[in-house]
């Protein structure tokens, strides 16, 4: 008995000493060095700054960690049940510390099996807000002691909505309703019980339970957690046999993808809020609602895709994007694909692939997701030519080679490629300048430059409404005959003069301002410059907003060789398209702190505030009226005859050779404009106009933008009156210097105004109105034949600005 006596003894005091010692050393080492907790206490989770659409639809979000606090109450039940199945079954009957589950842990660890840990939640939200993660003795006493603080001072809610809202799950998202988000583009309460049990499995290893980078892993531990909840009875046997069954369907680009891509958009805004909050912008919780329209952003973006691919296809495939050596071991083979085609982002449906097999009638390749797609017939026919044994070297499709593929709406995959070609396209309010929509390229992800607001382009003929306007305010009128022949003026030297032509090389011998307006003559255009100087239109172009520094101050001027951005020109246009007034675009209509407070809200300019009037009211609507004859007989009569309209306005624009395609437009109080050119200029092509390249953009994009909107006729100012069909100032009706440009004036025989009971013509009336097309137009004088093909165009007499680069 005293044998057993001692034996009990000695077990006690082995037993008693270790823990009297912890309890010491916790008490003495640790507890003095334990920090407060006013981070929990006081939680201000970093939220991002977000970017949301007029309409409150996420199109941004920038921040380190990308968070969504919801409180305890609104998260739903089943995703607290999942994370406390997996995590922390006995959260609500412990003080802190589980001893029970510490020493089930140890014994599931020891037998093997499913790995389980012994911190709580209360443990896990010590380290995640004051603890790092190394393995050390005095960092888990001191994980200890912040717990019992921590459930000192909160409640179990409390403590579980910061662990739920804190917690890092992967792709830069912190909390269960930014992760749900981010994987599965959906709402915490929008989740199925599949897809919950899988970001219930995320807090013990994000990177090696990722559904993104391991969906294996991912997996089998979805389907613990779904078996622990069975074994609990939060789910019932059908449910938990469905759950297993579900397919899930992960967002392959997690982390940063909104179903409207306005990216050029959000950058605007984010550069805005940095420039006033600095670094804190991207904690504070900052949302800024900008004036984009989310229906028209996306018309805007799918338009600028659609046909930017679709010239690309008219200019016939480059060749593979590069190529990567294939290693005969299947691990190493696999390991040089995966690091070729990160290296490659894809871009919205055009993803990198690496080819495996070639022939003419099949193509292997295998994808970054490791699926290996054949394609075969029609998805062949655009890289024909270089799966042919003839192909050169540099475009043959062969193992190895970097391609991109895409698939259409029926399944089926083709070859493709990233285009090089850039664009542009932006719409604003033509009253307030607010923008509806803005793409500043084809993918903002292989390009960062904005072309809307940074692009620096030669306008060409788009800049001509403007030389025309300047023609009225000098007394001219629509029906000024203007002489179209050949013309010779002053170039660079006294030896290579200028002789500019005309697009088609066809000289009308007479036509009136209005027709040179609708046919985009050049001759003409340059005559009427001359007739009203150069200094007053050069001078005259800064009522619309553009650069004067950057048009050259001579003849070349009025075939549009200075410089615009799109976003210039689209407020350049606004002023014929509101009756005369200026506006200044504007994106962000409010900013809001993390409250919901209102830091900055943007008062909308008066509408038609006679203070930003830049041209008369008569002004604006003989040009519009001249802008709408183009859309109807000239060159753009294409947007007419597809949207069916009769009240659309604009003008087309190629530069020379081809550089640069605009089309600039307005309709229904919206202006928009369209822009197609390469970042290093050079041709588009012998047979591409502004009205194949960039007016198809701007027509899809109107479908949508004017869908609900009635048709918009103009009301006639009271300073304007009849001249025959047409319109002029009433000063300058017996004008005749300002009745033609170069050509005799011959004497008038009947006045110009409508006689006393004369019918009037209806003010909306077009002297083409019964001619459908642009060759139904009657020239005034016989047509001359044809010139030769244009020469080149010698530089202008006066050097351009130093900064054009386009010069």
């Amino acid at each position: 008995m005293k044998r057993l006596h001692a034996f009990i003894l000695v077990a006690s005091t082995a037993i008693l000493l270790p823990i009297a010692g912890a309890v010491v050393y916790l008490t003495t080492a640790i507890m003095p060095k334990v920090p407060p907790i006013d981070a929990v206490t006081d939680y201000r989770p970093k939220i991002p700054l977000r970017i949301y659409t007029a309409d409150n639809v996420l199109i941004g979000q920038f921040g380190v960690e990308h968070r969504d606090f919801v409180p305890i109450a609104k998260i739903p039940a089943m995703m607290k049940s999942a994370v406390l199945a997996i995590e922390d079954t006995r959260f609500y009957e412990h003080g802190g510390i589980d001893f029970i589950r510490a020493l089930g842990a140890a014994r599931a660890n020891l037998r093997g099996g499913f790995r389980q840990g012994a911190s709580t939640i209360t443990m896990q939200v010590a380290r995640n807000f004051f603890l790092t993660n190394e393995k050390t003795l005095a960092r888990k006493f001191t994980e200890i002691a912040l717990a019992y603080k921590i459930e000192d001072s909160l409640t179990k809610d409390q403590i579980l909505e910061l662990y739920m809202n804190q917690i890092y799950l992967g792709q830069r998202s912190y909390g269960f309703s930014s992760a749900a988000r981010s994987y599965f583009g959906k709402t915490l309460d929008q989740l199925t019980l599949a897809e919950t049990a899988m970001l219930a499995g995320l807090p013990q290893n994000p990177a090696r339970t990722n559904p993104v980078s391991n969906p294996k892993r991912a997996q089998a531990r979805q389907h613990a957690i779904l078996k622990r909840l069975l074994e609990l009875g939060e789910i019932d046997e059908a449910r938990y046999r469905q759950a297993l069954a579900e397919p899930l369907r992960v967002k392959r680009d997690a982390g940063q993808s909104f179903d409207t891509r306005a990216e050029y958009v959000a950058e605007l805004a984010r550069q805005t809020v940095y420039q006033q909050f600095g670094e804190e912008s991207y904690t504070r919780g900052i949302t800024v609602t900008t004036t984009i329209l989310a229906a028209e952003q996306n018309a805007a973006y799918d338009s600028v895709r659609r046909n930017v691919l679709a010239y690309d296809g008219r200019h016939g495939y480059r060749g593979p994007e590069a190529r990567v050596e294939l290693p005969l071991d299947a691990e190493e083979r696999e390991e040089a694909i995966v690091d070729a085609l990160q290296k490659r982002p894809s871009s919205d449906g055009l993803l990198p692939a690496v080819v495996l097999k070639a022939s003419s009638e099949a193509v292997l390749v295998d994808t970054l997701s490791g699926e290996d797609i054949t394609i075969r017939g029609a998805g062949l026919k655009f890289a024909a030519n270089a799966l042919s044994a003839k192909a050169r070297e540099n475009v043959r499709i062969t193992p190895g080679a970097i391609i991109r593929i895409s698939k259409n709406k029926e399944g089926d995959w083709s070859i493709t490629q990233v285009p090089q070609v850039a664009a542009a396209f932006v719409a604003i309010d033509a009253d307030t300048g607010a923008y509806h929509a803005l793409v500043g390229g084809f993918d903002y992800n292989l390009q960062k430059f904005n072309h809307v607001t940074q692009a620096w382009r030669q306008p060409g003929s788009s800049i001509k409404p403007f030389v025309y306007s300047a023609a009225l305010e000098k007394g001219y009128s629509p029906t000024t005959r203007i002489l179209d022949q050949p013309i010779e003026l002053p170039g660079s030297t006294l030896e290579t003069p200028w002789t500019p032509q005309n697009d088609d090389g066809v000289f009308d011998g007479e036509v009136t301002l209005r027709q040179a307006l609708v046919k985009s003559k050049n001759v003409p255009t340059v005559r009427v410059l001359r007739a009203v100087s150069v200094d007053f239109a050069h001078q005259y172009l800064e009522h619309f907003g553009f650069d004067l520094a950057r048009h050259p101050k001579n003849y070349t001027m009025a075939l549009g060789t200075g410089a615009v951005t799109p976003l210039q020109l689209a407020g350049g246009y606004a002023v014929f398209a509101n009756g005369g007034y200026r506006v200044k675009p504007y994106l962000i209509a409010r900013i809001q702190d993390g409250n919901g407070a209102i830091i900055l809200e943007a008062k909308p300019p008066v509408a038609k505030d006679e203070a930003s009037r830049a041209v008369t009211a008569r002004n604006a609507f003989v040009v519009d009226s001249m802008l709408r004859d183009v859309a109807r007989f000239g060159t753009a009569a294409g947007a007419t005859k597809q949207l069916g309209r009769q009240d659309l306005a604009g003008k087309t624009g190629t530069t020379n050779d081809a550089v640069d395609g605009w089309f600039a437009g307005y309709a229904g109080n919206v202006v928009a404009v369209s822009w197609m050119g390469y970042d290093d200029p050079r041709s588009l092509g012998g047979r591409e106009f502004g009205s194949t390249l960039a007016m198809p953009i701007w027509i899809d994009y109107m479908r949508v933008a004017l869908a609900k909107v009635p048709p918009v006729e103009r009301t006639p100012p009271e300073d304007v009156v009849h001249d025959g069909e047409d319109w002029i100032y009433p000063e300058f009706i017996d004008a005749g210097e300002t009745r033609t440009i170069d050509i005799e004036q011959a004497p008038v025989e009947q006045p110009l105004d409508l006689p006393p009971g004369s019918q009037e013509v209806a003010p909306d009336a077009s002297p083409f109105d019964e001619r459908p097309a642009i060759e139904a137009l009657p020239p005034v004088a016989p047509p001359i034949a044809p010139a030769p093909a244009p020469a080149a165009v010698p530089p202008p007499p006066d050097p351009p600005p130093a900064h054009n680069p386009l010069w």
